[in-house]
């Protein structure tokens, strides 16, 4: 049975994350920072049979991320999901960015994601399967960044930055780890009808997870450093 650890798995994707690997047999460590207020995830947890266990962690409290790696010494995980990521303080346009906001936001997303990686990196290169997946965005491609932005909150400045510089963490990584045989990948789940993606987005969590988890399951070495979308296409950085 192989081993996923999941972080912001409360709601959102990573409760869909959390219920899809753990419906098709892995063993799923589920992190959240407030497991009393996750009724979702406990209910996840009750019915799995002990396949399914919830643990406290909030990714920007590193000393809470050396607490969960001694617990979990010695245990292999073939999937590390960095999952947790937030959005920040709208509108995101030049003369209206929050910039403790903007601080915020890339420790979560990106701060975070390398303390998670380098602290948790024997574990993954120590199971079968040897990933690291980062929830990206197709926002967060400069290739694709040819106009003005049209969403309502201005140009997400603050959002598409953190995510373009996951990015190049997930480029960096997977060659700075390729000597050991774990692969870093990172994946734009799509616009979900989310708390972060909100009501209107065009995918349910559900829709999304058929997508994305097929993909996650088959990544192997071929797949590190890159990019890619719910469709499978590779988006350029």
């Amino acid at each position: 049975m192989p081993n996923i650890l999941i972080t912001g798995a409360s709601r959102g994707l990573g409760l869909g994350f959390s219920r899809h690997f753990a419906a098709t047999g892995w063993r799923v460590f589920a992190t959240c920072r407030n497991p009393a207020e996750a009724a979702d995830l406990a209910g996840l947890a009750a019915e799995s049979g002990g396949q399914l266990t919830i643990d406290t962690l909030d990714v920007d409290d590193f000393e809470a991320i050396a607490a969960l790696a001694a617990k979990l010494s010695g245990t292999p995980i073939d999937v590390l999901l960095n999952n947790a990521g937030i959005d920040g303080r709208k509108p995101q346009g030049l003369g209206s960015v929050d910039y403790d906001s903007w601080a915020a936001v890339l420790h979560t997303n990106v701060l975070s994601v390398m303390k998670m990686t380098e602290t948790f990196i024997a574990n993954v290169a120590a199971s079968e399967r040897k990933l690291i997946v980062m929830v990206s965005s197709g926002l967060s491609s400069l290739a694709n960044k040819r106009g003005p932005t049209d969403v309502g909150d201005g140009e997400l400045y603050i959002y598409r930055s953190s995510k373009a510089a996951l990015n190049m963490l997930t480029k960096g990584l997977g060659l700075g780890l390729a000597a050991r045989g774990v692969a870093v990948v990172a994946i734009g789940p799509g616009w979900v009808r989310t708390g972060l993606g909100g009501p209107h987005a065009k995918f349910s969590v559900e829709e999304s997870m058929a997508n994305v988890c097929p993909m996650i399951e088959k990544f192997t070495m071929k797949d590190t450093g890159k990019l890619y979308l719910y469709d499978g296409n590779e988006l350029p950085w």
